[in-house]
Formats: C-alpha cells, structure tokens, sequence
C-alpha cells in the first residue's frame, strides 16, 4: 500500500495542458468534494450530468463561467467523489480557480495522484495506471495504439490467464501433496504434461510481445562513429530525412554529439552523431572525442562510417576501441560507394558483424539500412496486437521464466515436488508484480512520480 492511500486529504489540480487553449480542466477527488461543490457552485450537481455554473473568488468576484460535471463514489477514475470544472483555457483564469479552491482545505495533486488513487481504489490495475502515461507521451501512431490497447486490458488480460493457468496447475500440486493418500505419482503423472508445455509457450509469447512494447515506448539508442569527413553528419541527415547536422569537407566540424529523434515504422530511434575520432590537441575537440567514446560504450547499435575502400574495422584508431565497444552491435558503413560505382549490400562479415555499403550523399542503400537497424534491434511491425511496455515488466516477466524454467527441471528429472511446488509460486509472484497484486510502496512511488500532475 502507498502512503497516499492512508491520507485522506481532498485534491486538486489543472488536468489540460499547459499554456493557453480553449478549455481549462480542473480537477478535485476527495472525501470533501460534495461540501466544495455545495459552496463553489450553491448546490450538489446530479451525477453525471454537465452542470452550467459560475465560478466565484471568495469575495463573490466572478473567475470564470463554465461546466461542472460531479462524479459520485466510487462511479469515477479515482473510485472517490470526484468534481471537474471546465473553464476557458486561460492559465491566469485556472490559477485564480485552483489558488480559490486551496482556501477550502484542499491540497494540490501530486504527480500521478489521481492515477495512484484509481489504483489503490481498484478502479485500475498497474499496467493500466503506466498506460495512461504511456498514451499521453506517445511519439508515434504505433505507440498511441499500443498504450491504448494496454488501457483497454489487453496486457493485463493476457498476464491474468496465465496467472489462472499457474493457478490451476498449483492447487492440483498443492491438492495431491496434501493428500498423500492417494498415492499419486506427481513427477511422471500426464496431467502435468499436458499444463506445462501450453503454460510455457504462452510465457514466451508474452516476452515476445512485451519486448515489442518496451522497443516501441523507449525505443533505441543508434551511434554514429568514425574518423573526421567519412560521412557521418550525411548520413545523420539521410536517416532524419533533413538537415539536422551541418556537413562540409573540412575535419573536425562536428564537435560534440547531435541528437535525433526519428521513427522506423513506429520503432523510435535516438541517434547520436559524434566528433570525428582523432587524435587532436584542441581541448574543445578533444571533450567532444570523450563525449563520443561515452556514447559509442552506451549504444543499443554503433554505426561505425568508414569509406567504402575499407571492409574491415581491425585497422581503426584506437580511440574508438578505448570506448569498448560492444562488437556484437556493430555494422561497419562503407559510406561513398558511388565514388566507385558499387552497388548498395549488407553482409555479415565472416567474424561476425555485419557491413553496409552505402552512399549517405546520393542515399542509395539507406533503406537497406533502415530494414537492418529493425531487424537488430529486434523489432517487427508485423506482430498484431502489441501493448506498450515497460523494462519493469520484462525483468518481471524474465524472473517468472527463470522460476518456471526451474520447475519443468524438478519435474522432467523427477527431482522434487516440493521444490517445484515452489518455483511455480515464485513465478505466480513475478507475474502479479507486473499487474500490481504485489508490489512494493517504492516501487509505487517511482512510477507515479513519472506522470504529470493533473493525471
């Protein structure tokens, strides 16, 4: 339980955006809504129903005229009387409201209170709570429509039956080791068979699918490296489709990293063009060199941009191995092919990376590049029905696999009942940690510190 749950202070804050719109949202939850409304609006608004009133400072000056809509507990987000005033969209107007509010023993919202609250309340489980942010502070179509699936219980859905299927599955385990009596033999029973094998594909399917999510709500972080006047900025600009980096043919233009953030059939990626690596004494350059050496060593891909004449990354500069790449991420460009007439490949190198050639001047090979950067990155856009996701939740759900992995091995080599037994009760908690069914108070506290007051 949170400690919001034990403070049963009423509420309010701006729910719109912001900045000046056409109508302003306030709202207020709490034990002490219909007394606030009584004495804001002169009387208790019917449930449910938009009510026209005027808004009035304490001195009986009029703020602003607008609707009132009263949702009655536990029939709201929160599951408590809940009061929401629409007002016109003016900042100085929904301040002079909400500072009038604070005089009648209310508090600001907190980020994520109302979220929280809904939580706690039961009106909404965890992945739901992390779908409304996730939908509010999606980048791409894809990601809208895969928040909204995980606010319409799609995720939840899918974690539930498995949780029911481990259920069943353990209280015909727990039922026999109660009852020695009858004599059955649980390592080599059938039934068991027949549970585990649709339980296990159906964990994998979730990861799957939970790994698509995560790639679509973070997205992944993709590198650009190599020596001064090999093309970088180029083909930063080929992939961002416009002129995000300034290029031009003398070395050592870019001197600190860039930043972009671009979509691959809703996959987001945030690509970083770095320095030239070079040996160099200019301190300004030099800083933008350590900038880039931190990058490469963080990267989810590097893109190490050679000029086509090269095939192989073993005679590179030291500089960039002193960043430590991880050799297992990277694709080696050979930029500048059509100084040579060469047509645009990708081939797997025989020591295991992987080599693009390319010209990031004329753009020929760079939607080869893109098919290639998804398929590392392990994302497909043909998967139906993808949720959002967050990292929590695969660490969640690779503990539950790890778990349920254990126990197929005490039951395939016939080593314990007990033990395996046990194992599927650590994976039932794995999975309903996702749900929020058992979770931590500060755990709880860093997710809903994660939304926007108001929410």
């Amino acid at each position: 339980m949170s400690k919001l749950s034990h403070q049963p202070r009423t509420i309010a804050a701006i729910a719109t955006a912001t900045g000046q719109g056409g109508v302003g949202i306030i709202r207020i939850s709490g034990a002490k809504v219909p007394d606030i409304a009584i004495r804001l609006l002169g009387q208790l608004p019917p449930p449910r129903y938009a009510h026209y009133a005027q808004f009035k400072d304490a001195q009986g000056q009029l703020i602003d005229e607008g609707l009132a809509l009263y949702f009655c507990k536990p029939h709201s987000f929160t599951g408590e009387h809940v009061l929401e005033l629409q007002t016109h969209g003016s900042p100085i107007v929904l301040n002079l409201l909400l500072k009038h509010l604070l005089t009648m023993d209310v508090s600001i919202a907190l980020p994520g209170e109302f979220s929280e609250r809904a939580f706690l309340n039961g009106k909404i489980d965890l992945v739901k709570a992390e779908a409304i942010a996730d939908l509010i502070s999606a980048s791409s179509e894809q990601a809208a429509h895969s928040a909204a699936r995980s606010l319409q219980g799609v995720f939840s859905q899918q974690i539930s039956q498995l949780v029911e299927q481990l259920i069943q599955l353990r209280v015909y385990i727990e039922a026999t080791l109660n009852f020695p009596e009858e004599e059955i033999d649980l390592l080599s029973d059938h039934y068991l068979n027949s549970r585990f094998e649709p339980i296990e594909k159906t964990l994998m399917q979730i990861k799957l699918n939970a790994t698509q999510g995560v790639l679509l709500r973070d997205g992944m972080q993709v590198v650009i490296a190599g020596e001064p006047n090999v093309g970088k900025s180029s083909l930063l600009n080929q992939l961002s489709g416009q002129d995000t980096a300034i290029v031009t043919d003398i070395p050592g233009t870019t001197r600190d990293i860039l930043r972009e953030h671009i979509h691959l059939d809703g996959l987001p990626l945030h690509i970083i063009d770095t320095a030239g690596l070079r040996a160099t004494k200019d301190f300004v350059e030099q800083e933008g060199i350590r900038r880039a050496q931190a990058a490469i060593s963080k990267a989810d891909r590097i893109l190490l941009v050679v000029d086509s004449k090269e095939n192989d990354f073993k005679q590179y500069p030291s500089l960039f191995f002193e960043a430590n790449p991880d050799l297992n991420k990277l694709t080696l460009i050979r930029n500048k092919i059509d100084l040579y007439q060469e047509t645009p490949s990708l081939e797997k190198h025989e020591t295991g990376y992987w080599v693009a050639s390319i010209s990031a001047k004329t753009g020929a090979g760079i939607e080869l590049l893109r098919t290639h950067l998804k398929t590392c990155l392990g994302f497909s856009n043909t998967i139906e029905n993808i949720f959002i996701a967050r990292k929590r939740h695969l660490i969640a759900l690779e503990k539950a696999s790890i778990h349920f992995e254990q126990a197929s091995i005490h039951w395939k080599n016939r080593i314990s009942v007990e033990l395996m037994a046990e194992e599927l009760r650590l994976c039932q908690c794995a999975l309903s940690e996702i749900t929020g069914e058992f979770v931590a108070d500060d755990l709880l506290g860093e997710i809903f510190r994660q939304f926007c007051i108001g929410k």
